[in-house]
This record gives structure tokens, C-alpha cells and sequence, in this order.
């Protein structure tokens, strides 16, 4: 049988020819019908004939979602539900410009509101802030901490006024100590506040509520602080700062001078109230010597007489004898007691130390305005980059360096070679100091390296009797080293950062150290922990003379970066004084020998004279070009000299009255003030006179320091000893009134 041939049948024929006619036509026929495009008709009639199957009506598409919103917001409006009508207009992003900024202003009212309504709102915001500037970068943190008190003294009051009063007592206890120092009178008195009625009777609480208090910021500092209150939300801290603070953007690093000094608090109230923190009581005194250790020194000249005496020997003990009656006088008004440093049994060699020292006094060379100090200048060659610092002993027979290999290198000034130990020597067979000689070197060398650290060394300090060296180092220890044996003998541990400076006290018996913690510490060689630990400081406690002890022993002198210096009580652990108005970290303390005075210098390269005893600035001294490392007083107080990056040694006119303006001369070009050898004018100017060009001068010095210019040469300046190409480390008199001045030369 043959097979059918499909196209050949009519039947067949016509069914496929119909049912694609149907086809065809239904969809040309209503081609929108249903919301069909053109290209999905063409579409259609491309598809080939196929068996016949019902018609499939095209798909749906639905409405725009931005047409259902608009129906469904028509629909809410209807029914005046405004809330829902809202949410879903703020939801679609469908609302106006002027709906948005209602909206923003309704939303921060609501905020501020739930704030106003929270009692705990300004103790959750401020301690926020505190943390946060206690936790900011050295560089900003002293100019951040001055935005804490007001923002305390308006939280406080707010508090107050709303009927807080537990809230506020918790507050105010909470948050005072951190204030007493630089505003102890102010917070004496809003400690008194308690009633909303006090705030409006209290003129204090008036003079803060009516006046803007003025700030200086660097840019950066003022973004970093803005920032922060608006990302944390903290809208009353932002409130006070734009009703009652008065910000001045601008750099808070350069040295202010007549009227820019009063850009810190409200204006006539007293911008800085150290005065009273200040007002503590102190003991400056000498500290009175002891009786069986006067009578001891005293017996001993006596019998050194009769010996001189007895054997026809021209001697000067007998006078050297009712000078030293004369020189130790007894315990003053407002000296210490010895039992406020309590120091160990006094030994034979003592008793020779003090009438050395006694000898040394007598053929002490005076110095002054018209008799200059000598100076003795030692240079280090192909260290410039690797030495940290330098010691002198105090009669100057030997010499340290701290160097960054980790080591300390030891010099003998006297021309005496230095022997240590052999290394094949019992210990156990050593009984006095003719076996311990016996057991040492026969050639010794004219330096020995002292090892013994794990990281560079930055700090070094010899004891008053010269037996002992004391040395910090990075890695967070410091280390006693004996000069008689060249040898480590005790290692200290305490502090958990870099120690960078160490100092020994007036006795040999304590000394203390300063670290990148913050901290001073107070150590005495007998134990092998910290006795007190100084805490207050902001940032480091760092400079080449960072820490300084008093001449009494009794007291303790920090600088840091924090652009402070800061008097510490040993005895009770606690500061009795803060200095404040350097622009720049405080490297270098020098102590006058009386005890009186106190000099700091550092990076804003001016030298500032504070009296212990009131806590204020003498004077302010300028003249150096660079940073300043290194203060001394001469042994009778009237001179200081001091070492700079400038490649100068400069002394200073310790008693001249200049004021604490710290006014001077420009000699760049010869026209202004006096030169070195002599005023350069011999007219005396009328007081008028005399302050219109003190104001010149200030605006000069101002100008000069904003462009990066050389600072005015102020009157106090006596003389400026350059070196070639060799900054100065470390100045130092000698009991003679000889001045060394250290160096490392460098070669740029």
C-alpha cells in the first residue's frame, strides 16, 4: 500500500489552511485589545501552521508601582489617616522639598525631646566625649580637653533648672576632679547649686549663661569634635556649643601675645584660675642638714687643723671651717622635714664628699652680666644620627652616652683609664678593696661600652657621689650601673611603655623616670619597684630633662608634650602645681639652687621662668632658633645658659625685670632695642613711648612667627656662644661655676 500524501487531501488541506486563517485573523484583527505591540503581532503571524489549538489570550501587564502608591496615598489622604500617609510618602520617596525639611525638624524636636525626657541623657553623651578625647591623638588632645569644662558647667546647670537635683549632685561628683586644677574656684561655687531657683539668683551661673565662652581650635580639631557630636547624635552637647561657646578656628600651636592670650574662657572673668589650685601649700626650703652628720664634718675639719697645725702646714681648714657654720644654716620657716624624705645612714665617704664640695664653694668664679661664663664644649664626630642623650657627673670627672644600638657608652674625663673585672675571678674571694683591685684589669681603655639594655637608650643620670649610673631605655626598664665596677647592677621594671628620661635626687638615694605612659615615677636603689607613680599629665612625659627633682628632695618637676609643666609633692604622691603657656612640648626643667625658681623650654623655642612658690610666670625669655634641649642655673642662681638645636649656647640675665610679657628686641637688622655690646640708643623714651613700641614689638614678633620667621632676641639675652655645625644636647655647670656644654656634630 502507498503511503497518503497529507498535502494531496482536501480535506486535510483546508483544516490546516482554516485553522491558520483563524489564527491569522483573530490577531490582526484586535491587535490592542489587550495591550499587544506591534512587534508581538508580527511575531504571531511569523509562527508557522500547526495543528489545530485554542485561542491564548496575551498576558496582563499591571499598573506602575508609582500609580498604585499615588492611589493608595489618595485613598489615605480620603480617609485622613496622615501618619500612614506619611510613612508611605517618606517610604516611596514621594515627599516635597518643603515636607522633607518639616520633616527633619520634627524628627530632631523628637529627638531632642526624648533626650530632655532621659535624666541620664547629659551623663551618657558626656562621658562619651570624655572617653573619646582622652582617647584622641597627643596631637590634639590638650586643645580638646579645654572643650570639656564648659560643656560640664552647662550640664550641669541644665540639670538644675529642670529639677534634676540627683542627676545633677551624680554628675557634678562624678565629673569635678577632673576640673579642680585649672577652675577649683569655679566648681566650689556651682557645687553650691542644687535648685533651679539658684541658677537664676547665682551671678556665676549668670555670667556662664550670658556669655560665650572662647576657644581656640586647630581645623582639624574642630571637623574631628563636630563630627563626632553629629555622628553620635548628641544634640543637647551640640545645643550648648552653638548657644553658649564661641569656637575660634584657627592654629592653636602659634605663640600668642597681648590680646590672643584671652581667647580661652569668658571674657573679664578669668580665663585661666591656676591661681587657686596653685595657692597649695609648699616647703621650698633647704632641707635642714643632719645634726650627727653637721657635727661628724665638723669634728673632721677640726682635726684636719691640728694636723696642718701640728706639722707647720700653712692651712685654710680653720676658715673653711666657720664657712661651712655659715653656709648650713639651720631649718628655715618654710623648710622640710627630714622625715618627709627618709633617707638612709650617712657614711664615711660622705662626710669627705660635703667638705669637697665646701672647697669647691670657696673657689666658685662669680658670674653676672658683666662676668660671663666660661665654657668647655665637648663634640661627638660620627654620632650625630645614633646618640639619645648625655650625662655629666657633677664634678665632672666622667661622662655617658645613651646611644640607639642599645648600648651606653662610659668616658673618663680625668684622663684615667677605666678597668673593669677580669673574667676568671672568684666573687666568693672578694672581702675589701684591695682584693677588688687585685682582680681587675691592668691596661684599661679610655671609654667601655656598658651593655645590657634591649633598645635604644634615651635617658641617663649620675648619682651625686659618682658611684652610680642610672640609664632608661625603650624597652621599659631602667638599669643602675656601678662606676667603680663597669658593671649592671640592679634592673627596674614598672612602666609598660618607653622610658625616655630618668634623673637621681640631690641625695643619691632616690631617683625617677618618665615614660610614654604618661607618668612619672618615683624609685628608690633599694627596691626593685616604684614607690610613687605621678599621674596627670595628658601625653608624654619626654625631653632629654623631662623630669628634674628639687633641690630639697621634696618635690618633683615634670614637662610633656602636653605643653605643661607640673610640681609633684613626693610625700603624698600628689601635683601642687601646674604651669601652663608654652605652645609646644616641654623638653628641658632646670631648678635654681635656692629652690625658688623653675625654668622650662622645649619646641616653641622660648624659655619661660616660673616662682615655685605662687605658681606664675616671671618672665618669658626668646632668642633661639630652634628647639631647645637642655636648661642650667649657675650654682649662684643669677645666670642660666642653655643648649639648642640652633648650634648655640645662650646665657641669660636670670634677675633682669623685663615682665612676664616677654617683650625683647629684633637685631636682624640693628634698629631695634639694644645690641650685644651696649644700648642702641642712649634716649630714654617716655612711658608712652615705651608701650606704643612694646605693642610694635608684639605685633613684629607675631608677624614674624605666623610667616616662619626668626623670634625677637628678648633683653634678658646676654651672649650667644655658636658652634659650627653642632647642636647643643646637654648644658651643665660645675660646682665652680664652669659651664660643658655636649654636642654631636652633624655634617647637613
Amino acid at each position: 500500500m502507498e503511503p497518503t500524501d497529507s498535502s494531496n487531501t482536501p480535506g486535510a488541506g483546508a483544516s490546516a489552511g482554516q485553522t491558520s486563517s483563524t489564527t491569522s485573523t483573530s490577531t490582526s484583527a484586535q491587535p490592542n485589545a489587550v495591550g499587544a505591540t506591534q512587534p508581538q503581532a508580527q511575531a504571531a503571524q511569523a509562527q508557522p501552521a500547526t495543528a489545530a489549538t485554542p485561542a491564548v489570550p496575551p498576558p496582563t501587564v499591571p499598573p506602575p508601582q508609582q500609580e498604585v502608591d499615588k492611589i493608595v496615598l489618595h485613598y489615605l489622604n480620603q480617609k485622613g489617616y496622615k501618619q500612614a500617609e506619611l510613612a508611605l510618602k517618606r517610604e516611596a520617596n514621594l515627599m516635597t522639598l518643603d515636607e522633607l525639611q518639616s520633616a527633619a525638624a520634627q524628627s530632631g524636636t523628637i529627638r531632642e525631646n526624648a533626650e530632655m525626657s532621659d535624666p541620664d541623657a547629659y551623663d551618657v553623651a558626656y562621658s562619651s566625649l570624655k572617653r573619646w578625647v582622652e582617647n584622641s591623638l597627643d596631637l590634639y588632645k590638650p586643645e580638646l580637653m579645654a572643650i570639656l569644662f564648659p560643656l560640664f558647667v552647662h550640664s550641669y546647670l541644665n540639670l538644675v533648672s529642670r529639677g534634676l537635683k540627683d542627676q545633677a549632685k551624680k554628675f557634678m561628683e562624678s565629673y569635678r576632679s577632673d576640673h579642680l586644677e585649672m577652675h577649683s574656684p569655679d566648681i566650689a561655687r556651682f557645687s553650691t547649686i542644687s535648685d533651679p531657683q539658684h541658677v537664676k539668683e547665682n551671678d556665676l551661673a549668670q555670667i556662664y549663661k550670658t556669655n560665650k565662652y572662647h576657644l581656640r581650635l586647630s581645623p582639624v580639631s574642630f571637623e574631628l569634635l563636630i563630627a563626632f557630636l553629629q555622628d553620635n547624635k548628641f544634640i543637647l552637647l551640640l545645643r550648648i556649643v552653638n548657644q553658649h561657646l564661641e569656637i575660634q578656628v584657627g592654629s592653636a600651636n602659634v605663640p600668642r601675645t597681648g590680646e590672643a592670650e584671652d581667647v580661652v574662657g569668658i571674657s573679664g572673668h578669668g580665663p585661666n584660675q591656676l591661681t587657686a589650685f596653685n595657692q597649695q601649700s609648699v616647703t621650698l626650703g633647704q632641707m635642714p642638714p643632719d645634726t650627727g652628720f653637721r657635727e661628724q664634718v665638723e669634728q673632721t675639719m677640726k682635726e684636719e687643723e691640728a694636723i696642718m697645725n701640728a706639722n707647720g702646714d700653712v692651712s685654710m681648714t680653720g676658715s673653711l671651717l666657720e664657712e661651712y657654720k655659715k653656709v648650713k644654716s639651720e631649718a628655715g620657716v618654710d623648710s622640710p622635714s627630714r622625715d618627709d624624705v627618709p633617707l638612709p645612714p650617712f657614711k664615711g665617704s660622705d662626710i669627705q664628699a660635703e667638705i669637697e664640695a665646701l672647697r669647691d664653694v670657696r673657689k666658685r668664679v662669680a658670674l653676672g652680666p658683666s662676668s660671663l661664663p666660661s665654657i668647655c664644649s665637648y663634640t661627638f664626630h660620627n654620632a650625630h644620627d645614633s646618640i639619645n642623650c648625655v650625662a655629666v657627673s657633677e664634678d665632672a670627672t666622667m661622662m655617658a652616652a645613651g646611644f640607639s644600638e642599645s648600648y651606653v657608652r662610659l668616658w673618663s674625663l680625668k684622663g684615667e683609664k677605666l678597668k673593669g673585672f677580669r673574667s676568671n675571678f672568684n666573687p666568693a674571694q672578694i672581702h675589701d678593696s684591695s682584693d677588688l683591685d687585685r682582680v681587675r684589669e691592668k691596661n684599661g681603655t679610655d671609654s667601655r661600652k656598658l651593655i645590657g639594655h634591649a633598645g635604644p637608650v634615651f635617658g641617663a643620670s649620675f648619682s651625686p657621689d659618682n658611684k652610680y649610673l642610672i640609664t632608661c631605655s625603650e624597652d621599659m626598664t631602667a638599669r643602675l650601673w656601678s662606676t667603680n665596677t663597669l658593671t649592671n647592677v640592679v634592673c627596674y621594671k614598672g612602666h609598660n611603655y618607653p622610658l625616655w628620661d630618668v634623673d637621681f635626687g640631690p641625695q643619691g638615694f632616690y631617683f625617677a623616670t618618665a615614660s610614654h605612659d604618661r607618668t612619672a615615677r618615683l624609685w628608690s636603689c633599694d627596691h626593685i619597684y616604684p614607690l610613687r607613680i605621678f599621674a596627670g599629665h595628658l601625653s608624654d612625659v619626654d625631653g632629654q630633662q623631662a623630669v628634674k627633682f628639687h633641690p630639697n628632695s621634696k618635690y618633683l618637676v615634670t614637662g610633656s608634650s602636653d605643653k605643661t609643666a607640673r610640681l609633684w609633692d613626693i610625700q603624698r604622691g600628689t601635683c601642687v602645681r601646674v604651669f601652663t603657656g608654652h605652645t609646644g612640648a616641654v623638653h628641658a626643667i632646670a631648678m635654681s639652687p635656692d629652690g625658688r625658681m623653675m625654668a622650662s623650654a622645649g619646641e616653641d623655642r622660648s624659655i619661660q621662668l616660673w616662682d615655685l612658690g605662687s605658681g606664675k610666670r616671671m618672665k618669658k625669655m626668646t632668642g633661639h632658633q630652634g628647639v631647645i634641649y637642655s636648661l642650667d642655673f649657675s650654682k649662684d642662681g643669677s645666670l642660666l645658659v642653655s643648649g639648642s638645636a640652633d648650634c648655640t649656647v645662650r646665657a641669660w640675665d636670670v634677675k633682669k625685670d623685663t615682665g612676664a610679657d616677654g617683650s625683647g628686641r629684633i637685631l636682624q637688622d640693628g634698629r631695634e632695642g639694644s645690641g650685644m655690646n651696649g644700648p642702641a640708643s642712649a634716649a630714654v623714651a617716655s612711658p608712652t613711648v615705651q608701650q606704643n613700641t612694646q605693642a610694635a614689638l608684639e605685633k613684629l614678633n607675631k608677624k614674624a612667627l605666623h610667616a616662619g620667621g626668626m623670634p625677637m632676641e628678648s633683653d634678658d639675652l646676654l651672649a650667644s656662644f655658636p658652634t659650627k655645625r653642632t647642636p647643643v644636647y646637654k648644658v651643665q655647670f660645675t660646682k665652680r661655676n664652669l659651664c660643658l656644654a655636649v654636642g654631636a656634630f652633624s655634617p647637613n
